[in-house]
C-alpha cells in the first residue's frame, strides 16, 4: 500500500473548488433513463451517451473525477477512439469504477439489504487499475422504517462490506469511496435521519479502524440529513436546517483525518441538492471550524438537464447544461452563490 498515493489522490478528488461526477449507473438504471426520454438503450447509445459528458469542453475546471461502470471504463471516445480512463486523464480528472455488484436481500431480514461484490473483488480491482483507475466506489443501502429499521444486523453486515472492501482498495493503491447511504424512501422525519445516520457513521468507522484502513486515503461519500420522501411534514422547506444537521451529525462522527465528504444527491431535485450544498460551505466559513473539504458527488443532480436535452442534434445544449450544473456546484463547495 502507497500511503502517500492514496493521500495525494484523495486530496485531488476532493480539491476545493471541484467535485465527482457519478456516471456509474447500471445498465438496467441507464436503460429506465433512456426510456424517459425515448431512446433506445444499446452498448453504442449508452457509449455515445457517456462520450457526450466525459468529453465536456472545460469540464475538468469543475470535476476532479467521474465514476464509472464496468462497460463504461472499458469503452473509448467516439471521435479519437482513446479509451475513456487515457482520455480523461489528459484532461486531469481521475477515472473512478464501482465496484460492488448491487444491494441484495438481507437473509433473514425483511425489507433490508445487504451490498454484495467482496466476491473475486482483488482480482477485479487488480484489472481495473490496470484500465486506469485511481479510485472505486461500493454503496450501501439503509432503510428508515417506523422503530424497526434499521436493524442492528443490517447496519453492522453493511458497514462490515464498507471496510472490507476499503481495505482491499488501499491495499492495491485505489482511494475508496465509501458510501453508506440512508435512503429518502419512507415516512421518517429529519430528526430520525439525524440518528439514524449518527449510528450508522458510527458502526462504519469503527470497522474502518478494525480493518487498518487508512482514513487520510478514503472519500466518505454520505446522505445529507433530510427527511423520508413520505413525511408529512417536508424539510425542503427548511433548508438551514438540512444543513445544520448535517453538518452536526459530521462534525460529531467524521474523524478530522479524512481529508473530504462528497455528498450523494440521494433523490433530491437538482437544485435543494446545490442549495444544501452551498448552505453547508457557507456555515463552515461563518460558524463552524472547516474540519474536512465539503464536495459532491452527484448523479442523477449532475446529468439530469443534460439527459432530458441529449439526442444527436443536442450535443452542444447537453454539454452546455451539464456544465452550467458543474460549476453551479463548484459554486456552491465553495459557499459562493448568493
Amino acid at each position: 500500500m502507497n500511503t502517500e498515493k492514496l493521500k495525494k489522490i484523495a486530496n485531488q478528488m476532493v480539491f476545493s473548488g471541484k467535485g465527482i461526477l457519478a456516471a456509474d449507473e447500471s445498465t438496467p438504471t441507464c436503460t429506465k433513463r433512456f426510456n424517459s426520454i425515448g431512446l433506445e438503450s444499446t452498448a453504442f447509445s449508452r457509449n455515445e451517451y457517456r462520450d457526450m459528458l466525459f468529453t465536456t469542453p472545460n469540464l475538468e475546471k469543475y470535476i476532479s473525477g467521474i465514476i464509472m461502470f464496468d462497460e463504461t471504463i472499458k469503452q473509448n471516445t467516439i471521435k479519437s477512439n482513446t479509451p475513456f480512463p487515457k482520455y480523461l486523464e489528459k484532461k486531469g480528472i481521475l477515472t473512478g469504477i464501482k465496484v460492488d455488484t448491487g444491494a441484495k436481500d438481507l437473509a433473514g431480514k425483511n425489507e433490508e439489504k445487504i451490498t454484495e461484490g467482496l466476491d473475486n473483488l482483488r482480482a477485479r480491482l487488480i484489472e481495473y487499475r490496470n484500465l486506469g483507475a485511481s479510485f472505486a466506489k461500493w454503496r450501501a443501502v439503509i432503510k428508515i422504517h417506523n422503530d424497526l429499521l434499521p436493524s442492528i444486523t443490517c447496519i453492522h453486515a453493511n458497514a462490515h462490506a464498507l471496510a472490507r472492501y476499503a481495505s482491499l482498495c488501499q491495499e492495491n493503491d485505489l482511494v475508496p469511496i465509501v458510501e453508506p447511504e440512508i435512503i429518502m424512501d419512507g415516512d421518517h422525519d429529519i430528526n430520525k435521519c439525524y440518528e439514524v445516520t449518527k449510528n450508522v457513521l458510527n458502526i462504519v468507522f469503527e470497522k474502518l479502524s478494525l480493518f487498518d484502513v487508512l482514513l487520510e486515503g478514503i472519500v466518505l461519500k454520505p446522505n445529507m440529513i433530510i427527511c423520508g420522501n413520505d413525511c408529512e411534514k417536508s424539510c425542503s422547506d427548511d433548508p438551514q436546517k438540512v444543513a445544520e444537521l448535517t453538518l452536526n451529525c459530521l462534525s460529531e462522527f467524521v474523524p478530522k483525518e479524512v481529508p473530504g465528504i462528497a455528498f450523494l444527491s440521494g433523490g433530491q431535485s437538482s437544485d435543494l441538492a446545490t442549495l444544501h450544498l452551498n448552505l453547508m460551505n457557507t456555515f463552515f466559513q461563518e460558524k463552524i471550524e472547516k474540519k474536512w473539504n465539503l464536495t459532491f458527488s452527484f448523479g442523477r443532480a449532475l446529468q439530469q438537464d443534460s439527459l432530458n436535452s441529449w439526442n444527436k442534434k443536442n450535443l452542444e445544449k447537453s454539454q452546455e447544461k451539464l456544465l452550467f450544473r458543474a460549476k453551479t456546484n463548484s459554486l456552491a463547495c465553495q459557499g459562493l452563490i448568493n
